[in-house]
C-alpha cells in the first residue's frame, strides 16, 4: 500500500494542480465563475458588434454563445440543466471593446460545476471554497439541512455519533425500556 503523501507533497500537488487548472483555464475564450446558486460566463468581442450580430442560445441543458457566421466561442452541453427562465444574457460596453455576459440560473442549487461545457476542462470542485453566506441567507428547508450537516461534520471529527446515529441509539434505549424482558446483549448498531 502506497504511504500517505505528506503534507507538503499534498500542498505542492494542490499548488500545481491550481497551476495546470488556471493555465487551461485561461485558453478558453471566456472567463466564467460560480456560486452554488448560478453560474456567470463573460466574453470580450470587439466594440463594433450589437446585440443583433450574436447567436446565443441557451436550452436546459445547452448553451451556444457566437458573433453570427463566425466559430462559437462556446457550442456544448452544461454538466447539469439550468433554469432557463431565471438565465440571461446582455452585451456591455467595456474599456476594451464590449463584453457578452451570461448568467446561468442553476436548476439545483446544492453542487459545483466542474465546467460550463463538458468539452471544456475541468476544475477540481472540491477544492472550491464558497463565499462566505450567512445561514439566515438561506430558506428553511436549506438552512436545517446546512445546520445538520455542520453539526453531524463537528460529531464525526469529535468522534461522536451523527445526529441520525444518535436518534438510532435513543430510540433503541426507549425501546429496550419498554421490553426489559428482552435480552439485547448482542443488539449491534448500524
Amino acid at each position: 500500500m502506497a504511504a500517505e503523501p505528506t503534507p507538503e507533497e499534498r500542498e505542492k500537488a494542490d499548488r500545481e494542480l491550481k497551476a495546470r487548472e488556471a493555465e487551461e483555464q485561461a485558453k478558453l475564450p471566456y472567463k466564467w465563475n460560480q456560486t452554488i446558486k448560478d453560474v456567470d460566463v463573460t466574453i470580450t468581442i470587439d466594440g463594433k458588434y450589437k446585440g443583433r450580430d450574436l447567436d446565443v442560445k441557451f436550452t436546459k441543458t445547452t448553451l451556444k454563445v457566437a458573433i453570427k457566421g463566425q466559430e462559437p466561442f462556446i457550442d456544448g452541453t452544461l454538466p447539469h440543466a439550468i433554469r432557463t427562465d431565471e438565465s440571461t444574457w446582455t452585451l456591455e460596453p467595456i474599456p476594451s471593446g464590449k463584453e457578452i455576459a451570461i448568467h446561468l440560473d442553476k436548476a439545483n442549487q446544492m453542487e459545483w460545476w466542474p465546467h460550463v461545457i463538458t468539452s471544456a476542462p475541468k476544475i477540481d470542485t472540491s477544492k472550491i471554497t464558497p463565499e462566505n453566506s450567512k445561514l439566515s441567507d438561506l430558506d428553511g428547508e436549506t438552512r436545517g439541512m446546512v445546520e445538520k450537516m455542520m453539526y453531524d461534520q463537528r460529531m464525526k471529527e469529535q468522534g461522536k455519533p451523527t445526529s441520525d446515529e444518535q436518534k438510532k441509539v435513543d430510540m433503541l434505549e426507549q425501546f429496550k425500556k419498554q421490553h426489559p424482558e428482552m435480552d439485547f446483549s448482542g443488539a449491534k448498531m448500524g
